[in-house]
């Protein structure tokens, strides 16, 4: 965490001075606004955290409830997430809290008498090191508190305005405020009044039954598996050894348990088999009562048993995977032509089983795609197309989960009798285990995303997918540390310089020569998009890693580009230099040569692009396609009053 370097701050460092729109923030939802986040789920959540960081943004979300969720559904959090935790902060926080599964154990039928399950097998749950971060168990509800007090202590001081329901919205595309929202008071001495309110843009977090989702005229396609599951949340005392760990149990004839250790040591999930549903009379399984759960458990169990104490949560479900037909208010034939204004988001766009853990991962990640996007149009630094880019992105990903989740949890529910190899459940856990660890989206070639045709220069950073973060050492201090846990939520694009295999040296290198280009050229991005008066880094976080050993590096021989000065009192920041020590090596690593490389990652922490140093036009061209210059650079370069940008539209200038 760097502070400080606009004076002594004696406070807490996490809580950072209000501004803009966060400064009085008005308790009454306003009339206009720039954003209308509704709902509070993991997706919403996140996008408030996100809009919260860039205060000149008049974002507020609404939320039927009356106050925070207590009891939240989900609880399976993955390495994916925990990453994008650290993006926002509390990563540590809530890896304290949580409960952190390290094996999966398999119990089957004992061959030599299927009355009684055995252990017959167990996985690790990361074996390959997909991630530095662990898949960890906690309650929905905190995930939320997390992200809600991280937008509440963020500049924008973005707060739920609890109480108030979404019942419908009008979008005229060519408006000033776009969405027209009309809203529902439903909880206190207001309930039952309703008002008309506007946004720039609309988005929809409000879950499986999605009013937004209603209201833009898509719907939820797909079909049930009529196969019917109990979950139930439970403080018991049992003799089954493994209840503190996260295990498939399969008996002979009695039915499946999913068992999800949680946090705290004390309470644990099952998801109990209830059996097919029965077509003719499908509420008959969903009116399963309580007790009779807890007496399948038991038989599934046999001969251990299980004294359910308390029950804290439960629930009745069928299987169902389905999809919406549209993530935004685009109709199909206008895709291209007419940029959207209304999204939705999690659950309203994709529901699946629980037994895979997606639900809430998946919905963190459509809020982390649509929240720095939104950032950058509204603050102007991005062209409207670029919101374009979440639907594409994000639905392809959604049915990418629908179709792991139907293999994935037919599997769960097939019989033991039916399976060929009685060891397939368990090698296909581990076989597949990068997707529902979060890793497998891999977004294709696009406006923000570029073609492989680099990839061989660093071909541990696939193109499209998450950066996947290494130790190195930081000259400043002489410490390791990952590389990518430096990556914040704060909007900006890394840029990873990995120097050529010479020394540091201020001239005369790639490195050198990029860093020159890259600090004082008109073409060069750093130069086109960042902001007079501000700090260098503003818009792009530059980091330069050396092959060379950290005892080999001085910073006095490292360009100034990688040295960044901030406002108001130009310090530099020696922090942005790092390099190889103790045993650790990035380029080794990641697979990166002597010719080293450039490589770009998005807001959201995946790979944009992987470049040679001396790419210039490349790299030019690419942020070209979907920055807007600031109004003082333009200024300054003496351009005419309207900027022709280079992706076709026309910025008009004030």
């Amino acid at each position: 965490m760097q502070i400080h370097y606009r004076g002594y701050e004696s406070g807490d460092p996490r809580i950072k001075p209000a501004a803009g729109h966060g400064v009085d923030r008005p308790r009454e939802l306003p009339d206009e606004m720039d954003v209308l986040i509704v709902g509070t789920g993991p997706a919403a959540a996140v996008v408030a955290a996100q809009l919260s960081r860039f205060p000149s943004i008049d974002a507020r979300a609404i939320e039927k409830r009356p106050g925070r969720l207590e009891v939240g559904q989900a609880d399976g959090i993955q390495a994916r997430s925990v990453e994008t935790f650290q993006a926002f902060g509390f990563a540590g926080e809530v890896i304290e809290e949580a409960y952190r599964n390290v094996e999966m154990c398999f119990w089957k039928p004992d061959p030599a008498d299927p009355s009684r399950i055995v252990r017959a097998s167990r996985a690790p749950d990361d074996a390959t090191g997909i991630s530095e971060f662990p898949h960890i168990y906690v309650n929905q509800s905190r995930i939320l508190d997390y992200f809600l007090r991280d937008a509440e202590r963020a500049p924008g001081r973005i707060v739920p305005d609890y109480g108030i329901e979404f019942v419908d919205c009008a979008i005229d595309p060519d408006a000033e405020y776009p969405v027209s929202v009309r809203v529902r008071y439903c909880h206190g001495p207001r309930s039952g009044e309703e008002r008309t309110v506007r946004a720039k843009y609309l988005v929809g977090g409000d879950g499986a039954r999605s009013s937004v989702r209603t209201s833009l005229g898509h719907r939820l396609h797909g079909d049930a598996s009529m196969h019917a599951w109990g979950v139930m949340d439970i403080l018991a005392n049992t003799d089954f050894p493994d209840i503190q760990v996260k295990c498939s149990i399969q008996s002979h004839d009695a039915g499946n348990i999913l068992l999800i250790p949680r946090e705290g040591g004390y309470l644990a999930r099952m998801y109990v088999d209830l059996g097919e549903v029965d077509e003719t009379n499908p509420g008959a399984v969903r009116a399963t009562p309580i007790e009779d759960m807890i007496d399948k458990a038991n038989r599934i169990l046999h001969p251990y048993t299980l004294d359910v104490k308390a029950v804290t949560w439960w629930s009745v479900y069928e299987v169902a995977h389905r999809i919406t037909d549209g993530f935004d208010d685009v109709p199909a034939e206008l895709a291209g032509e007419r940029h959207p204004h209304a999204f939705i988001m999690g659950d309203a766009c994709h529901t699946h089983s629980a037994k895979a853990g997606q639900g809430m991962n998946v919905s963190i990640q459509d809020g982390f795609n649509l929240g720095w996007k939104l950032a950058a149009v509204l603050e102007g630094r991005a062209p409207e197309q670029l919101l374009d880019t979440y639907a594409a992105e994000r639905k392809v990903i959604a049915q990418n989960l629908i179709d792991f989740d139907k293999e994935w949890s037919g599997m769960m529910a097939r019989p033991v009798d039916d399976w060929e190899d009685p060891s397939e459940l368990e090698h296909w856990y581990v076989k597949t285990m990068e997707f529902p660890a979060g890793f497998m989206t891999q977004y294709e070639e696009s406006l923000i995303t570029l073609g492989a045709e680099h990839q061989e220069l660093a071909p541990g950073f696939p193109i499209g997918k998450r950066f996947k973060s290494a130790e190195v050492i930081r000259r400043a201090d002489n410490r390791w540390r990952h590389l990518g846990h430096f990556h914040e939520a704060d909007g900006r694009w890394r840029v990873y310089v990995f120097a050529d295999d010479a020394a540091p040296a201020l001239t005369g290198t790639p490195t050198a020569d990029f860093a020159e280009w890259w600090a004082t050229d008109p073409a060069s991005p750093r130069v086109r998009y960042t902001p007079a008066g501000g700090d260098d880094d503003a818009v792009f976080d530059t980091k330069v890693i050396y092959q060379q050993d950290y005892t080999e590096v001085e910073p006095a021989s490292v360009p100034g580009a990688f040295k960044p000065a901030k406002v108001p009192y130009g310090l530099l920041d020696l922090n942005q230099i790092f390099s190889a020590g103790h045993g650790r090596d990035i380029h080794r690593d990641r697979g990166i040569g002597a010719a080293g490389a450039l490589v770009i990652v998005r807001p959201d922490q995946y790979v944009a692009a992987v470049l040679p140093l001396a790419a210039r036009a490349e790299l030019s061209e690419f942020f070209a396609r979907h920055m807007i210059e600031p109004e003082d650079r333009l200024a300054e370069a003496g351009h005419a009053e309207v900027q022709e940008v280079e992706i076709g539209e026309r910025v008009e200038l004030n």
